[in-house]
């Protein structure tokens, strides 16, 4: 995968946290990174069009950027916004008292986060709106150099967390110095910083 190219999807999977599912995004991220393109690239593809998430103008030339096919008749059926809707989540630094224990996955994120050049581990506990498909969760945000690799640290801490707990929480990697969309800003102003270097 080329530089621009794997800019690209970086870029396309931090804008549509929030809007597509978490198993998505991550599914996406995980591919790239491990450079299943063609793979990747259908499951991106897929995934709006399963979700009917709606792309702007902006993210869909960097779809076409992305996809090994830019005349896929898949991307046709990738229905389009004007605007990229606002966050559909509201986001607490404690759960619900219903809400499961988050303190198995902070130490698997913990001890893991600095392998992957993070920064700062924070969580914090999103709430969907009553219109919003995806479950309550916790989620993480990593911070991480500019020069670190969002899509393989991505990759890296979802598959420690599921091999050592067999937990899916979404996580969300994020460098520093970078514009946030949205829904990482909210979810950063709200979030509890669980480990930092």
């Amino acid at each position: 995968m080329v530089v621009a190219q794997h800019v690209a999807v970086a870029e396309v999977t931090r804008r549509l946290s929030g809007r597509l599912s978490d198993d998505a995004v991550g599914a996406v991220a995980a591919q790239f990174a491990a450079g299943e393109v063609e793979l990747a690239s259908s499951a991106l593809l897929l995934g709006l069009v399963a979700e009917q998430v709606a792309v702007t103008a902006a993210e869909a030339v960097l779809i076409r950027g992305i996809v090994d096919d830019p005349n896929d008749p898949v991307f046709a059926e990738v229905p389009h916004a004007d605007l990229a809707p606002p966050p559909a989540h509201r986001f607490s630094p404690t759960g619900p008292p219903e809400a499961p224990d988050p303190a198995g996955a902070d130490h698997v994120l913990a001890a893991e986060a600095a392998l992957v050049g993070a920064r700062r581990v924070r969580r914090a506990w999103r709430e969907p709106l009553p219109d919003a498909p995806h479950p309550p969760a916790w989620v993480y945000l990593v911070q991480v150099a500019p020069e670190v690799d969002e899509l393989r640290a991505t990759a890296a801490l979802r598959a420690k967390l599921w091999v050592r707990r067999q937990e899916k929480w979404p996580i969300e990697v994020v460098a520093d110095g970078g514009l946030l969309p949205p829904y990482h800003a909210a979810a950063v102003t709200a979030a509890r910083q669980i480990w930092s270097s």
